[in-house]
C-alpha cells in the first residue's frame, strides 16, 4: 500500500466508486461478500489497492495545502516541480490564531514583531503525490489557495 487505507466513513462515502472499482475488476456483489467471508485477506488488498487509487486521484489535483496549529500557519503552492511555502509565526503565546479571535489579531497584527514571516522553495521528489501524503499526514489539509493567494499578495513572493 502505497498511501493509507481509507477510513469507514470514507469507504462508505465512495460507496458507489467501490461498487464500480469491484466491477471493472468483474466482482459482482455476491462475490465480493464471498470474498470477504472466505479471504478476509484478499478483500483487504482490494481495500487498499482501492484506497490508492483514490488517494492518487485526491493528491493529483492538490495543489494548495495548509497547516494550522496555535501559534503557526504553513501555506503550500504545489507546483510541477516546486513546492513553495509561506510560514507565519505568532511570537506571542497568549494568542491561539487558530481560533477566530487569534486569526483577527493575526490580521490586525501581521506587519508587526509578533509576527514573523517567512518563504522558502523546495524540489519535489521523484514522488509528488508521496510529498504531498506526507505533509496531510503531519496535519496539513488540502485547500483551493486562498490563504496562500492572500498572504503572497501581503508579503509579494517572488
Amino acid at each position: 500500500m502505497k498511501y493509507a487505507r481509507l477510513t469507514k466513513e470514507q469507504l462508505e462515502e465512495l460507496h458507489e466508486e467501490f461498487i464500480n472499482f469491484l466491477a471493472s475488476q468483474s466482482i459482482t456483489a455476491e462475490e465480493w461478500t464471498q470474498i470477504k467471508k472466505d479471504k478476509p485477506e484478499l478483500a483487504e488488498d482490494e481495500l487498499d489497492v482501492f484506497s490508492d487509487l483514490v488517494w492518487e486521484g485526491v493528491l493529483n489535483q492538490a495543489n494548495y495545502l495548509e497547516h494550522l496549529s496555535k501559534q503557526q500557519l504553513f501555506l503550500f503552492h504545489i507546483e510541477e516541480a516546486k513546492m513553495r511555502l509561506i510560514g507565519i509565526k505568532v511570537n506571542n503565546e497568549a494568542i491561539n490564531i487558530a481560533t477566530k479571535e487569534g486569526y483577527a489579531w493575526l490580521q490586525d497584527n501581521l506587519l508587526t514583531e509578533d509576527v514573523e514571516i517567512y518563504n522558502s522553495v523546495k524540489a519535489i521528489s521523484e514522488d509528488r503525490n508521496k510529498d504531498i501524503f506526507a505533509l496531510i499526514q503531519q496535519g496539513a489539509n488540502i485547500t483551493k489557495g486562498e490563504l496562500f493567494q492572500y498572504f503572497e499578495r501581503v508579503i509579494e513572493v517572488e
